[in-house]
């Protein structure tokens, strides 16, 4: 991959940034290479920690999907890939914030605590069990409530490569939803209280208000709290990140609470919308962010933006957002894909990472699946089975980089949004030109895009895949042995553009022998 280098991060590593009135200093990410670690220090609150938590059914986390007839959430057995997991309650009292002036624009804004709340939240930790296979990195996701129950989209997109490359993930309940109930629902009882009360009676969250000041505790756990969550794992840095909802309300994080708190190294804000999520809503006076508010640069923290073609010009208006790349920012934007599409739906929830699901999710391009959950939700047409997770697992590795080698990533194409800013200039199949490119979209076999559909409100979020047909395959590769040829030359150039990893080229290659595709 190609990295731009640059003296200036440590200058920016030591900036001033003014929270409540005061100045924060925020120290430099700690090099991985090194043999010892920066010592933490940050006014986040500390928590009490519990566990491994045992009893009940059994800890709740929904990866990849919403279960079914009653069996609990599951993933593949990470003991297989050389990984455990656990769960922990963490509980303390957490902060509220306001601000007393309107929230700009450009993130630069200045807040103050609006008052503490006692709560009672967890976490759960997927570790390498081997200390020597750990690259020092974790990963704090803040799990995404929009379906009325805690799910880890960024788990289930990322598995492989973090299994791969040897990080830990943390996956937090930071929002009241996930704990106490009261959102949308998919008619799915896994709301932590209700669905296992044994286990979690004793959880409790005040309000979303306090949701900000929970994750940082959380993240502040897995530093100070490292040899009882994390065993003989020697944590030099965390990422924030989040998806989705998540990724609005990590947002608003970065601009009004990270330059003090001073816990994450770095961020990765995955499929934001336009809209950053509230500072504060009732019963505090509602402090609610402009359309289009950007991320905040000026505190010398990496953050990456990804975003799918939905996000951008689609149902979520990102365009708005927009931002040019400096040294501690960077946007992807990454053609022929959706917010949430088949891999992250189900396709990819098992893959371990080992080749077999390159196969299986490549050929959904061919015939792409219109219900999941067991056809809890069912669209009017087949979603998305895009390249989504293959540029992602790049993302998270050049953030990595960055945060611990100093290694700005290269800027990456940005999509081509259309004159009236709600769709794409598309190339002679429909598929939209700019962004990040892949075998994909550059070898098509389907016509890929992240704009929404009609079925259930989900849908919107899905994007679609329309098959070529065989008459328009053998226009454009004649043979099987045609396409593998194009596909292969393109994969490899997209490794080269840093559109992909190296680690999947030879998966994506052998999945496209393996197809039907004229054959």
């Amino acid at each position: 991959m190609r990295y731009k280098f640059s003296l200036r991060f440590i200058a920016a590593a030591v900036a001033l940034a003014v929270f409540g009135g005061t100045a924060a200093a925020c120290s430099s990410s700690t090099d991985s290479s090194s043999t010892t670690t920066t010592a933490f220090s940050s006014p986040v609150a500390e928590a009490e920690i519990t566990g491994p938590v045992t009893g009940g059914k059994g800890f709740v986390v929904v990866a990849p999907s919403p279960p079914q007839d009653g069996e609990q959430p599951s993933v593949f057995d990470l003991k297989t890939v050389g990984y455990q997991e656990d769960e922990y309650f963490f509980s303390g009292d957490a902060t509220a914030y306001t601000s007393d002036v309107p929230l700009t624009a450009d993130g630069m804004w200045t807040t103050r605590a609006a008052g503490t709340a006692p709560y009672a939240s967890r976490m759960v930790v997927r570790r390498p069990s081997d200390p020597k296979k750990f690259n020092g990195t974790v990963i704090v996701e803040w799990l995404n409530v929009t379906a009325g129950l805690d799910t880890a989209p960024d788990w289930t997109y990322l598995a492989p490569e973090i299994i791969r490359s040897g990080f830990a993930w943390v996956g937090v309940s930071a929002q009241r939803v996930g704990i106490e109930g009261g959102g949308m629902s998919l008619g799915i009882d896994r709301v932590l209280k209700s669905f296992d009360p044994a286990r979690y009676s004793s959880l409790s969250h005040p309000g979303d208000n306090y949701s900000y000041d929970i994750f940082s505790q959380a993240g502040a756990v897995v530093r100070r709290n490292a040899s009882t969550v994390l065993g003989d794992l020697k944590v030099k840095n965390v990422i924030g990140m989040g998806e989705s909802q998540s990724a609005s309300r990590l947002t608003t994080y970065v601009n009004a609470v990270g330059p003090t708190a001073n816990v994450f190294d770095g961020y990765f804000v995955h499929s934001r919308s336009g809209n950053a999520a509230p500072l504060s809503v009732d019963p505090l006076p509602a402090v609610t962010p402009v359309l289009g508010t950007m991320i905040r640069t000026d505190f010398g923290k990496p953050v990456l933006t990804f975003s799918a073609e939905t996000d951008v010009a689609g149902a979520r208006g990102y365009v708005k957002a927009r931002q040019p790349d400096t040294d501690m920012f960077r946007s992807w934007e990454a053609a022929g894909t959706a917010h949430a599409d088949y891999y992250n739906l189900g396709g990819g929830g098992f893959d371990t990472g080992d080749g077999k699901n390159d196969i299986t999710y490549f050929n959904s391009m061919m015939a792409p699946p219109k219900s999941v959950y067991n056809n809890l939700i069912t669209c009017a047409d087949g979603i998305n089975t895009g390249p989504h997770t293959y540029i992602l697992r790049a993302a998270l590795r050049d953030l990595n980089l960055w945060i611990t080698k100093n290694q700005i990533p290269a800027s990456q194409p940005r999509l081509e949004v259309d004159a009236a800013g709600t769709g794409y200039n598309v190339d002679e199949l429909g598929i939209a030109k700019g962004g990040i490119r892949t075998p994909h979209v550059d070898v098509p076999i389907a016509v890929l895009t992240g704009l929404g559909q009609k079925g259930n409100a989900f849908c919107s979020l899905f994007g679609g895949t329309v098959p070529l047909t065989s008459t328009a395959l053998i226009a454009w590769y004649g043979t099987h042995d045609g396409f593998v040829a194009k596909f292969t030359e393109v994969t490899k150039n997209a490794a080269k553009a840093g559109a992909i990893l190296n680690d999947d080229v030879d998966h994506l290659i052998a999945a496209a022998k393996a197809s039907k595709v004229l054959q």
